[in-house]
C-alpha cells in the first residue's frame, strides 16, 4: 500500500468511527460509553444519570429554536416533529439535535459517496438490514452491467427533520436533505449513461434514522430512504 493510499485509509476508518460513535450523542467525548440507563426517582419521575436540569432545559430550547427558524443548514418542520424530538430528549438524556444533524449531514455525504464506489463495508455500518439489501441489490446490478458510479456531495444545503418520534424504545427521525451534487453513470466503455461530471444538480432526499436507546451500540441507522416528489433525483434506491 502506497503512502497515500495508507493516509485515505485512515482518514475514511475515522471517519467511520465517528459516525459510529457520535450520531445522536451529546458530543465526541467518551464515545465508547453506552447510553446512561434511565431510573425512577422516588416520585417516580424519570432521571438521568449526571445530567442536570439545566442540560435538559438546554436541549428542549435548542429544538425550539430550530421549529422556529432556520440555523444555518439545520431546521425542524412543525411542532409535531418538535413534539417527537422532546419525547427523545426525555428518554436519552445525551442527544443533541444540533449535534445529530450535523453527525446526519456527514453520514449522508458519506452514505452517498460510498453507495457510488460500492464500498459495502461502510454501508454496512450505517444501513438497517432493509436499506443495506436495496442498495446491494443496485451496487451488484451495476456491477453485472458492468457500469461504474461517481457522486460527490459539495455542500449540505439544509438538513430539515420531517418527523419524529418514540416508539417504545425506538427513536426515529426523519430528516430531509437539500444537497449540491455531481453524479455520472458510465458504462464499460466508460461512455456517458447519465449525469455529467461537472454539472452540479441540487439532490433532495428523505432518510429515516433509527436507534434502540437502550442498546449500547451508540449508532443511528438509516433504516429507511425515499423521493421528495418531482424533485428527486433517483441517485439513491427508493426503500419506501
Amino acid at each position: 500500500m502506497t503512502a497515500e493510499l495508507m493516509v485515505y485509509a485512515i482518514v475514511a476508518a475515522g471517519l467511520i468511527f465517528w459516525l459510529r460513535s457520535i450520531l445522536g450523542t451529546k458530543n465526541g467525548e467518551d464515545v465508547d460509553r453506552p447510553t446512561p440507563d434511565l431510573k425512577l426517582s422516588s416520585e417516580g419521575k424519570i432521571i438521568g444519570l449526571g445530567t442536570s436540569s439545566e442540560e435538559t432545559e438546554e436541549t428542549f430550547c435548542a429544538i425550539k429554536e430550530l421549529v422556529e427558524g432556520s440555523k444555518g443548514s439545520m431546521s425542524i418542520d412543525g411542532h409535531a416533529a418538535e413534539a417527537g424530538l422532546i419525547d427523545i430528549s426525555k428518554a436519552d438524556k445525551e442527544f443533541d439535535i444540533k449535534v445529530f444533524l450535523q453527525a446526519a449531514q456527514d453520514a449522508f455525504a458519506y452514505i452517498v459517496e460510498s453507495f457510488a464506489e460500492g464500498d459495502r463495508e461502510t454501508l454496512k455500518d450505517l444501513l438497517g438490514e432493509d436499506v443495506y439489501n436495496a442498495f446491494d441489490k443496485s451496487i451488484a446490478a451495476r456491477e453485472d452491467a458492468g457500469e461504474t458510479m461517481v457522486s460527490e456531495i459539495h455542500a449540505i444545503k439544509k438538513s430539515e427533520v420531517v418527523e419524529a418520534s418514540l416508539n417504545g424504545k425506538e427513536a426515529l427521525v426523519t430528516v430531509r436533505f437539500w444537497a449540491d451534487e455531481t453524479s455520472v453513470i458510465r458504462d464499460e466503455d466508460s461512455n456517458i449513461i447519465s449525469g455529467h461530471p461537472e454539472k452540479t444538480t441540487l439532490m433532495r432526499d428523505v432518510w429515516t434514522f433509527s436507534r434502540n436507546l437502550k442498546s449500547r451500540d451508540p449508532r443511528w441507522l438509516v433504516i429507511e430512504t425515499r423521493e421528495d416528489g418531482d424533485e428527486d433525483n433517483d441517485i439513491i434506491p427508493n426503500t419506501h
